[in-house]
């Protein structure tokens, strides 16, 4: 077991170097003039010449790639010798030239709200996808199976921006039960936290326990249908245990999968949701960076977001283990 966590990480480093050259290669190999789309739209030739300069432009390509991956690990100054030198402190992922920050200290300042959307989400999507889709497959035929997916397919359906546009108009401008959303700590006031958390966690619970729903039926309804759970009824076991001992588990383990990827690429930004109702997480500045064109942000945002999905990768193997016997067998 320990060499199959060490072979996972090792592949987990090796990935992340590959994410990081050729993210490096997209943005400042392939760009024409990565100084001119690192200022931004307004700015003048002088200061597109000063920040040519501080990202060290004229060097060898495999030296400006070796200042950017080593800024990762301990830091690097832009523009060294020069009295406009730059200093980024370790982990340096760029510097907004626009924002005159930090992209990893831009990116820490907004990600609790990101996380607070896709914990509270990943939490609503993952209890009601599941429980709709155990219901279904148990109640194969019903009215209650049918209900469910036609709720999951309406789910699947609508955009989440229109959803979080009706959501924001009907309970906030119409009934006037919850207020216009406003990043509050939980500490300061959790009525207020609550109430403006709950309609992002809603848009996008309700687009992922969708699929969640169906995908859960399906693998429940295999599963009713092996052997192994046919063995288990004769033997007497009650139908509760049964369902959620031999039923359910092995019906999660693709179930493990889509979350782990799911909530990774959330925690790089919930960019519609966070825009539409004006919170300020990762997602959101991402969106803005893409409008003003500030690469260092967007590049900054990727990696995070590649860094995420390659620990919920592993996070996810290992759950494997965890859920089904015969994964950890294979480990053995």
């Amino acid at each position: 077991m320990i060499s199959y966590i060490l072979k996972r990480l090792l592949g987990a480093v090796v990935t992340m170097l590959a994410v990081i050259f050729f993210t490096f290669i997209i943005f400042f190999y392939l760009t024409p003039d990565p100084a001119a789309s690192i200022c931004g739209d307004a700015c003048t030739p002088d200061t597109i010449v000063q920040i040519r300069r501080q990202l060290g432009l004229e060097e060898p390509f495999f030296v400006q790639f070796w200042a950017f991956l080593s800024g990762i690990f301990v830091g690097r100054t832009y523009g060294e010798g020069t009295a406009a030198e730059i200093y980024c402190s370790a982990p340096c992922l760029g510097y907004s030239f626009q924002y005159r920050t930090d992209v990893f200290d831009g990116i820490v300042d907004r990600l609790p709200v990101t996380i607070t959307i896709a914990v509270g989400a990943a939490v609503l999507w993952i209890l009601s996808g599941v429980a709709a889709g155990v219901i279904s497959a148990v109640k194969q035929g019903t009215w209650w199976d049918r209900g469910a997916m036609m709720f999951a397919l309406a789910g699947v359906s609508l955009p989440n921006y229109f959803v979080a546009l009706v959501l924001q108009y009907l309970l906030v401008v119409q009934l006037q039960w919850l207020p216009f959303p406003a990043v509050v700590g939980f500490t300061d006031d959790p009525t207020r936290w609550f109430q403006t958390y709950i309609m992002p966690w809603t848009v996008l619970a309700l687009m992922y326990a969708s699929m969640y729903a169906r995908l859960t039926r399906t693998n429940m309804i295999d599963t009713l249908g092996e052997n192994f759970m046919r063995t288990a009824h004769a033997k007497g076991l009650r139908p509760a245990p049964i369902m959620l001992r031999h039923g359910l588990r092995p019906s999660l383990t693709p179930v493990v999968t889509l979350l782990g990827m799911d909530f990774a690429t959330l925690l790089g930004g919930a960019l519609i949701t966070e825009t539409v109702f004006g919170l300020n997480g990762v997602g959101r500045w991402a969106y803005n960076a893409i409008g003003t064109n500030d690469q260092p942000v967007i590049m900054g945002v990727t990696l995070l977001a590649a860094f995420a999905v390659i620990i919920a990768n592993i996070v996810v193997d290992l759950t494997y283990t965890a859920l089904d016997p015969r994964v950890r067998e294979s480990t053995k």
